[in-house]
């Protein structure tokens, strides 16, 4: 029996990611017209880390946006479509605005979108908390294969990829990289496909 090592390779380092959410934090204040009734909801797990930067981000832009109070967090666990499979993880905290999220522009804030799920589970759960005027999405990498119909708004990087490849994000605040260390990888091989979420 022939045994092949996985291959991973670096796709985005860390300044990548940096720059990639500097031209989202425009983007998303360019397409709302400022940032008043903006509220930004980071998908865990790595999705908080990404909402808070752009969060620091956006208040640089303009000093208007309160970088603590609309800037949030949107757990799906309880949401998501595979909880029969067993494989979910424990449920982590949802924090919305004390103001509540009616009538704001709410962008979603993930890290990887691929088959969109995740994201129909995400928006399962924002119902539940109430109803903004609308809801945007914000990813760093768009590694396509989508099974609903659904598209991000603001993108950092497009990354073609075969469903037998794994991409993951690792970010300072979740994954223990420094931070000028993070990158984002993709793993080919027999390993990669057995590790291969649905976002």
């Amino acid at each position: 029996m022939v045994h092949t090592t996985p291959e991973t390779s670096k796709v985005m380092s860390a300044s990548d990611i940096e720059r990639a959410l500097t031209r989202i934090a425009h983007e998303i204040v360019e397409a709302h017209r400022g940032v008043t009734g903006l509220v930004l909801l980071g998908i865990p797990r790595r999705g908080v880390p990404l909402a808070t930067r752009l969060g620091e981000k956006l208040s640089r832009i303009d000093p208007g946006f309160d970088a603590r109070g609309a800037v949030g967090s949107l757990d799906i666990t309880m949401y998501r479509d595979d909880l029969r499979s067993g494989a979910v993880r424990a449920p982590e905290p949802t924090q919305i605005p004390d103001a509540g999220i009616d009538g704001t522009t709410v962008v979603l804030i993930d890290d990887v979108l691929y088959s969109g799920r995740t994201i129909r589970a995400a928006l399962d759960a924002l119902s539940d908390l109430g109803r903004p005027r609308a809801v945007r999405l914000a990813v760093l990498v768009d590694r396509g294969h989508r099974e609903l119909p659904l598209r991000a708004d603001h993108v950092g990087k497009n990354i073609p990829t075969s469903r037998e490849e794994r991409v993951s994000v690792q970010l300072a605040e979740v994954d223990g990289v420094e931070r000028d260390q993070e990158s984002v990888l993709i793993t080919r091989g027999p390993a990669a496909s057995s590790q291969g979420g649905v976002a």
